[in-house]
């Protein structure tokens, strides 16, 4: 930067001179010692204003190479040489502007990797029943094949279509929640409706698994059914998925003045202590999980309970099996 850049350093520059040459002039009137003592201070005011503007202008262009640094992507720059004086404010919001900068590159570096990250899960949870899929497909289509064997095939094949259904309902699902663009109904329903609508498609596999299935409910809940009945369905279908044949899920649900609660147990195996913390993990799949488990169920109903101001908490029960608390507060929390 040169200061002959900048309006109105001249214009200041000039109207200091004008006036000097003023002063200069009446104090020569007045004498000569007066006219050299006036030329003489008006010469130091003006040098010490020149001094004094480009120490500045030296000053913020080293402050924009900073910036230029920053925006190269370099992170270790310091602004406290700049902490005093006139650019001293000038200072403070570059600084809050670099940190908004560090964060969001930090976030969107964090937002890169997990996306990539679950692209690589989503085409692992694809190619394997695709795979399958493609194996089938060429055995159908064997000559000779005997008509046993054709519905074997078949019904196989329709299973491993409905898993890839499945996985590709559940993602759009979770990826509406992600983006942000789902807006929750706020619907007055007793609690026991909320459950027996949310149990509804799950009462033909229960009977097939020969699993009793007992409920407890009082109160109401506020807010959005379907996708509370999706939440609620998903922690279900993995009890079940964890319980023996004959085994026995209980639900109890209650209201009171803070919020309103439901508590689903098992009888099954319970939760390892190693898949404890990471069972609302999205793709997280626990050693005990099943081949057509796809570990997103319990991710989704995390996310719908969450953005409800709600909480869920995953333990073991005091005897035997999972105990799954959930709760929607009337609050903020």
């Amino acid at each position: 930067m040169k200061l002959y850049k900048n309006k109105e350093v001249i214009k200041i520059l000039l109207l200091q001179i004008i006036l000097s040459v003023v002063f200069i002039v009446l104090s020569f009137i007045g004498g000569m010692k007066y006219g050299l003592f006036m030329s003489a201070v008006c010469c130091f005011f003006v040098l010490i204003y020149l001094f004094s503007v480009s120490r500045r202008y030296r000053k913020i262009a080293k402050l924009s190479e900073d910036i230029d640094r920053i925006l190269h992507g370099e992170n270790e720059v310091s602004f406290d040489e700049y902490s005093e004086g006139e650019l001293g404010i000038l200072q403070s919001e570059i600084y809050k502007m670099t940190v908004r900068l560090r964060e969001q590159s930090n976030n969107l570096k964090k937002d890169k990797k997990y996306l990539a990250d679950s692209i690589a899960d989503i085409s692992h949870q694809l190619r394997t029943p695709l795979t399958s899929i493609n194996l089938l497909v060429s055995f159908l289509s064997e000559e000779n094949i005997s008509t046993q064997r054709r519905e074997g095939l078949t019904h196989e094949l329709y299973e491993l279509l409905s898993r890839v259904d499945r996985l590709i309902t559940v993602l759009l699902k979770i990826s509406k929640l992600d983006a942000g663009t789902v807006e929750f109904k706020k619907e007055e329903i007793s609690l026991e409706s909320l459950i027996e609508k949310s149990l509804s498609p799950l009462l033909v596999p229960l009977e097939i698994r020969r699993q009793t299935l007992s409920l407890s409910a009082d109160g109401n809940f506020s807010g959005d059914v379907l996708w509370t009945g999706e939440a609620i369905s998903n922690i279900v279908k993995n009890c079940m998925e964890h319980t023996p044949e004959g085994g026995e899920i209980r639900i109890t649900a209650s209201e009171n003045a803070l919020y309103s609660e439901i508590i689903i147990e098992d009888t099954g195996e319970g939760i390892s202590e190693k898949d404890l913390p990471h069972i609302f993990e999205r793709f997280y799949k626990g050693e005990n999980s099943g081949d057509k488990s796809f570990g997103i169920g319990l991710n989704l109903a995390r996310m719908i309970i969450t953005l409800q101001n709600g909480t869920v908490k995953a333990e073991n029960g005091e005897e035997k099996g999972a105990v799954f608390t959930v709760r929607f507060y009337k609050g903020t929390v």
